[in-house]
């Protein structure tokens, strides 16, 4: 038996998972769970890094404990996060979370440098406070010399592998979500980088998923008893994710539905124009070269926040429960900054409303109906909206991801939509970290075969509106 072994690492959690084919059917085995958890650090939120690293080694080396050792593996995580090595390979400061106030102001700050419909018509990608081309800036303008002494920059899943292998490589679909790749020559844009003042040597070569980068170190081997290759995925949860979307047809409609809501469509071309920058999507990179035409929208996080809020007394599906039973219609945008970071997301969300003219929300049943009920009427907008863009009238809507197990939003997705929604894979971003290194091992012809494969393995809900 050939496995394969995917490190998804979210937000809040990580896992290994084996996968491997029997039968014609790709069969799934989680090895090892962990916590992700944020750090305050002299104000600052960050990654604890050495914890994660410490995690992967740790599942991984269960792996071969159980006489399961992979024949590769590859890690995926969110985009945008970074961390500067010196000459080296030693960080530099600490690797910074995308919901730190850091960038706040930075957009103002390289728009002096590059008017921002320029840089959407360069990169393709969605104004968001926190990608990496405004952490870089922040970085620039802290006055400590990090910038100055760094000889690499890697993102989160790159530093993993070079942890792993030593290669100081990075991955094309999350190298996209830095808003500095020229989009349609998929390519660091020099240029940008120069305007905005960034040293251009601590960018590495962009490499597709399925590249191998090379075999586990010696430390790395000592450490987990065995040696494998080291394969990218598509690097960026997201782009993983997509690769799982069990769809033989071309542009599918998809969300992938977890801590972030990511609804969109693959496309073999970008669309940097004016009009899908006024709507507010992104082009991120995808697998094989293609590009997801996609917004990101605020998702499940807001209710993460209140579960916490609330003591952790009510499950996922308690809220979900009382939500249904709930009459309040008030409305939030999903997509407001004011969401990102709140000191308190249920009391941000009753402000809202009270702004807006609409009934508070006052018991966790009412909070839960808001949220789900915005993002409901974000997805009914946002398909409105790439239908427009793409002049396609799309008939399905795939949810895939942790989401997808969610049958009420799932149910009001479909009415308010008015599409069918399929939902699953629910773990679609290790399936789609495992299809990508099972391409390369030769399991698959390519992504179509991969993804019929998918589909036959995988529990798959429909709910019509």
């Amino acid at each position: 038996m050939r496995y394969y072994l995917a490190v998804d690492i979210g937000a809040s959690s990580g896992r290994h998972v084996l996968g491997y084919k029997q039968e014609g059917r790709l069969v799934l085995e989680e090895i090892h769970r962990f916590r992700n958890n944020l750090l305050r650090r002299d104000g600052t939120l960050c990654w604890d890094i050495e914890t994660l690293f410490a995690e992967v080694l740790a599942g991984m080396k269960k792996c071969g404990e159980m006489g399961k050792a992979p024949v590769s593996v590859g890690v995926d995580t969110w985009g945008v996060d970074f961390v500067l090595l010196d000459g080296a390979g030693q960080m530099l400061g600490r690797p910074v979370s995308y919901r730190d106030a850091r960038t706040n102001g930075m957009d103002a700050q390289v728009a002096r440098r590059i008017p921002e419909e320029e840089l959407y018509r360069r990169t393709g990608i969605q104004k968001q406070i926190f990608n990496t081309i405004y952490q870089l800036m922040a970085v620039k303008n802290s006055g400590e010399e990090h910038l100055q002494k760094t000889s690499c920059l890697l993102l989160i899943p790159d530093y993993f592998h070079f942890l792993l292998c030593g290669a100081r490589k990075t991955e094309y679909t999350n190298a996209t979500t830095t808003q500095l790749v020229n989009a349609a020559e998929r390519q660091w844009d020099d240029e940008l980088i120069a305007m905005c003042g960034y040293p251009r040597s601590v960018f590495r070569e962009i490499v597709p998923p399925g590249t191998e980068l090379g075999t586990l170190t010696p430390a790395v081997r000592a450490a987990v008893g065995y040696d494998c290759a080291v394969v990218t995925p598509a690097t960026h949860d997201t782009g993983s994710a997509v690769l799982a979307v069990p769809a033989a047809e071309e542009d599918v409609l998809y969300i992938s539905s977890g801590t972030w809501s990511l609804m969109g469509t693959e496309r073999a071309a970008p669309d940097c124009s004016p009009r899908s920058r006024a709507c507010n999507f992104t082009n991120e990179g995808g697998y094989g070269g293609t590009y997801r035409l996609l917004k990101n929208i605020m998702g499940l996080w807001m209710l993460q926040c209140v579960s916490r809020e609330l003591g952790g007394v009510h499950s996922f599906d308690a809220l979900s429960e009382m939500a249904a039973r709930e009459t309040i219609t008030s409305l939030v945008d999903c997509n407001d900054n004011r969401f990102l970071s709140p000191e308190n997301m249920s009391e941000e969300i009753a402000r809202c409303c009270a702004e807006s003219g609409q009934t508070e929300p006052r018991t966790p049943g009412a909070l839960a109906a808001v949220i789900y009920n915005s993002l409901a009427a974000c997805y009914e907008q946002t398909a409105r909206e790439l239908e427009t863009l793409t002049g396609r009238v799309f008939r399905d809507i795939h949810i895939i991801g942790g989401g997808a197990k969610d049958a009420y939003l799932n149910a009001l997705t479909a009415r308010r939509t008015g599409k069918t929604v399929l939902a699953g894979p629910t773990e679609a971003t290790a399936v789609g970290n495992l299809l990508a290194q099972m391409i390369a091992g030769g399991e698959f012809a390519g992504a179509a075969e991969a993804r019929r494969c998918v589909g036959l393995s995988s529990d798959i809900k429909i709910c019509r509106p």
